[in-house]
Order: structure tokens, then sequence, then C-alpha cells
């Protein structure tokens, strides 16, 4: 979490373990490599489950890499036959137990409106100018550790100049996992104020007129819009996917899990476990951030003139 913190060690062996869950993972490999300079031969080892990122891909492109993997079955003899037997019964033959069962890493998912390279070159380390900020929220209607995540993205957007020059950044993501409604409101609040937003905007297929009031109990006054979904995941999140094909959107680095749900968002559905909330939440801050003010602008040159 803090790669600057790995500076002024030194050594002849490292262990790197779960590098692709590591939040600043090319900052912090990058920081390492500095430090891995002492002994006649100095190496490290990276543990990891082989989540389709920068990092690991740009490690197993190397000449000096070398690869092993296992499956959860090599360790059979140390685990519990009823864990073995669940996990293959509910992720097997899918794409989250061939990465997590098998050990594979997989590639982006067929049709994805999103893809991994395209993110990585999109995403910076310092964000840049905005005039407008806003968190957006796909709330949870229930609680606890296996109710879906309620999604919450902080997003900013520079309205200035021409329509063709408007430009978005995706801030943070501060998605909540089995949340109560008073707790995730307290996050999108506090993402609020941390961000210096203008709005805080929220789909109320489910929760209505509670959304609003949950926020107003926790913060009175915060300026608030709600949204209604009118088509489906993917018909909304195809004019956002079009954005991005422009370059319009960028991201700050560490949107691991953001990104890893946008990959697998098709054509076709969701292709990952439960909801895609995160995306939900993407998807509504960057309508409300440029594609609304992009469908609504008039050129100020062209004059309408009544018969």
């Amino acid at each position: 979490h803090d790669p600057d913190a790995l500076r002024g060690h030194q050594f002849d062996y490292l262990w790197a373990d779960e590098v692709a869950k590591w939040k600043k993972a090319k900052d912090s490999w990058d920081m390492l490599q500095f430090a891995l300079r002492l002994g006649d031969d100095p190496k490290a080892c990276l543990t990891t489950t082989p989540k389709n990122v920068p990092v690991l891909r740009e490690l197993l492109g190397r000449e000096t890499t070398v690869m092993t993997h296992a499956a959860t079955t090599a360790n059979r003899s140390n685990l519990a036959g009823g864990f073995l037997t669940e996990i293959e019964a509910r992720y097997g033959k899918t794409r989250l137990g061939q990465q997590e069962i098998e050990g594979i890493l997989l590639d982006d998912a067929e049709g994805a409106l999103w893809t991994t390279e395209q993110l990585g070159q999109l995403t910076v380390d310092i964000p840049p100018y905005v005039t407008r900020v806003v968190v957006a929220v796909d709330p949870s209607v229930s609680q606890g550790k296996s109710a879906d995540a309620c999604g919450i993205i902080v997003a900013g957007a520079n309205l200035n100049g021409p329509v063709q020059d408007w430009r978005a950044v995706v801030l943070e993501d501060c998605t909540l996992q089995g949340a109560s409604s008073t707790k995730w409101a307290q996050a999108a609040v506090a993402a609020f104020h941390r961000h210096n937003a203008s709005l805080i905007v929220a789909e109320v297929n489910q929760g209505g007129n509670l959304v609003n009031s949950v926020i107003q109990n926790v913060a009175p006054g915060t300026p608030f819009e709600p949204v209604h979904a009118k088509v489906d995941k993917v018909r909304r999140a195809e004019p956002i996917a079009a954005l991005y094909e422009q370059g319009r959107v960028l991201h700050m680095r560490g949107l691991v899990e953001l990104e890893e749900q946008m990959c697998l968002m098709t054509y076709n559905g969701y292709e990952g476990q439960g909801s895609p909330d995160r995306v939900d939440a993407l998807v509504w801050a960057l309508h409300e951030l440029l594609q609304k003010p992009i469908n609504s602008w008039r050129d100020p040159r062209i004059r309408g003139l009544t018969p």
C-alpha cells in the first residue's frame, strides 16, 4: 500500500505473495527491484492467484521469468474433502473456477466491453484537472457476507472547451461488501466530502425514496440525484464503453477490482460471480458526468429558426 516505504532496504532474495492483488502492484514491484541487489545471484519468488493484471503479464513475458503452476487439487491431502467437493460443484467450469481452482491465467472474456490492455493504456498516477466530481452509488438491498456489494465510485470530469475535448477520470472505488444501509451511506458521504463532489447519484430501482432518506439521515442537505434503470446492465454500459474507446475516460492506478468486473462485462451479459455492482456505479457516474452533457449539448454557433 506504500511503495515508497520499500526504499532503502536491500536483500538477496524476496518472496512476494499475492502480487496480483496488490493495490499498487507495479509501483511496489518497481521499488522492490531496486532493493534486490545483494549476493551473487539475487532472485524473487512470486506466489499468486493468476489474475490478468498488467504487472503479472509483464513479468510472465520476460525471458528471465520461470513459471510453474498447480491446481488446488494438488494440495488435496492437506484440504478438507468437503471443501474440494463444494468449490468444484459451485465453480467448476466457470472463469472464476479456472482462475482460482485450476490456477490458469485467463484472457479477457470473449466479447468484453473493456479489455485489460485498453484499461492499462488509460491508467494514470496523477489525476487531471476536473471541473466537477460526482459520487455514484449502486445500493445493495441486503447486508451480510453473502449479500451483493454496494458499488460506490467517485469520478470527475473536465467540461471546459469544445465538447470533443471533454474528458473524465475515475478517481476512487469505495465499494463496500455486505454493509448496512447506514454504513454505505456514510462511505458515500465521506467520499463526497473527501473529493469535494457536487452530487451523489444513486440508482433507486430497488430502494426507491429510501436511498435518499438514508443519505439525508447521515448528512442532511447532501445534493442527491436519483436515477432509474430503464434498460439492462449491458445496454447501459455500452455507451460508456464507447467513451473509453474514444479515450475520453482515464483511471487512477489501483482500481483492480473495478477493472476485473469491467473486463467480465460482455455484450451477452456479465460473466463474473454475483452482480457487477462496481460497474453499475461506474456507469451511473460517467453517465452523469459525460454522457448526459454530451447528449444535451448544442453547438452555440447553430441557431434554429422558427418558420
